[in-house]
């Protein structure tokens, strides 16, 4: 705790005054350029990864990097997307999930969760994903590191997939004043991972320049 008290103290006597004018202008309001969907682990810095300043990205975290279809859930996600898309306007959502996911382990080994029940209810949000690596997937020959890719890279779609059921969403779809991006992190080299509708796989990110269509078939495989 004192590592982050002493940082509260360091931010205040130098990097405020530093950036005094952004936070005084981000006092009169927010504009932020686009909603980023991530994991809640502690390692996924959204900033960090994308080089933006407080203000850039709307950011909603959780276990998992999930997005629970519309009405599924009592819980914030479904507020936190509407405020961004509706209130806020943002024209980009991102759903970045990452290497080595906590989550998606869980997903892949369901006994490992059988002392975290709340996280093991968390996670039938991800259900679709699961289905998707039993009926696709086990017949391939993948070792555990290229099944937990497929899954992270799968469980990504299957929340791009969910996000469209959301009305805020959809409906901005319909005209085109919304774009969703399929993200990937590895935290190990510091490579972002795009999904290119084209090739059906997650590229690197200076490859993929455009954002996922409307509506799409894919099936994603291991990088």
């Amino acid at each position: 705790m004192q590592k982050l008290i002493t940082g509260v103290h360091d931010f205040q006597n130098r990097v405020f005054d530093k950036h005094r004018e952004l936070f005084e202008r981000l006092s009169q309001g927010q504009n932020p350029e686009a909603l980023f969907i991530t994991c809640s682990d502690s390692r996924i810095n959204p900033n960090m990864i994308t080089q933006t300043q407080p203000g850039d990205l709307f950011i909603l975290r959780n276990a998992g990097n999930i997005v629970p279809p519309f009405g599924a859930t009592n819980g914030g996600e479904a507020g936190t997307i509407e405020f961004a898309v509706s209130a806020l306007g943002v024209r980009d959502i991102i759903v970045c999930g990452h290497s080595l996911c906590g989550a998606m382990k869980g997903i892949l080994d369901p006994d490992s969760l059988k002392d975290l029940p709340s996280v093991a209810g968390w996670l039938s949000h991800a259900q679709s994903t699961s289905r998707i690596i039993k009926e696709n997937y086990c017949d391939l020959g993948l070792t555990d590191e290229q099944f937990l890719s497929v899954a992270i890279q799968e469980n990504v779609l299957v929340q791009i997939d969910n996000l469209r059921t959301h009305p805020a969403v959809s409906a901005r779809l319909a005209r085109g004043a919304i774009n969703l991006h399929a993200w990937t992190y590895k935290m190990e080299t510091g490579e972002v991972f795009c999904y290119s509708h084209e090739c059906g796989q997650f590229l690197p990110i200076e490859e993929v320049s455009v954002a996922l269509p409307n509506t799409e078939k894919r099936f994603a495989y291991a990088i």
